[in-house]
């Protein structure tokens, strides 16, 4: 019996081991969850613009500097993150309904362009997504500002490029609605 309890023992200690010298996941491997919490940064307290560039799942470089005066919609996101697909269906509308005055631009933080734009087709998504899985320049960009820091993660941008309005987690459609039409608004006074 004791022969047993110390291979047992010997078994548990070992596995314990092995288990304590594993790599920390990264944004890359784990889903982190957001907790819907929404940050709103008035006028005067935002950064300056934040500059950033990528190449899209359609193979074209997209930037910063295409969008110049336009209020933007960022969504951080991958195929397998169940939340990007709770949230899409909302997304997809408000870009439908926002087109031609709102530019919605998708980051995605983890797959190929082969699984983006399957997942395109999937939720009929009608806007591009940068590819930043490999590069993370995009992700980068926004660090320390309104850092991307769960997935999904949605920014609204101003149309001088800062960052006015961030969600961590699912996009509620009204809130994101509320954010877009708040920095439109500003537009349209300016």
């Amino acid at each position: 019996m004791r022969r047993v309890v110390a291979v047992l023992l010997g078994a548990i200690i070992a596995v314990t081991s092995l288990s304590a010298c594993t790599e920390t996941p990264s944004m890359n491997t784990t889903y982190q969850s957001g907790d819907g919490t929404v940050t709103e940064i008035k006028p005067m307290n935002r950064t300056a613009s934040v500059s950033w560039s990528g190449i899209a799942n359609d193979g074209l470089p997209l930037s910063s500097n295409n969008l110049q005066g336009v209020v933007t919609v960022i969504n951080f996101w991958y195929a397998a993150c169940a939340a990007c697909r709770v949230e899409m269906p909302d997304i997809v509308e408000l870009a439908e309904e926002y087109e031609g005055k709102v530019q919605f631009v998708g980051v995605n933080v983890r797959d190929t362009a082969d699984t983006a734009n399957a997942f395109k087709r999937s939720f009929k998504v009608n806007f591009p997504s940068i590819m930043d899985a490999e590069s993370g320049d995009v992700v980068l960009a926004f660090t320390g500002v309104v850092t991307p820091s769960a997935v999904p993660t949605t920014l609204v941008i101003d149309r001088q490029g800062r960052p006015a309005a961030r969600i961590l987690g699912v996009a509620e459609k009204a809130t994101l609605k509320a954010l877009i039409k708040t920095v439109y608004a500003e537009v349209e006074q300016q």
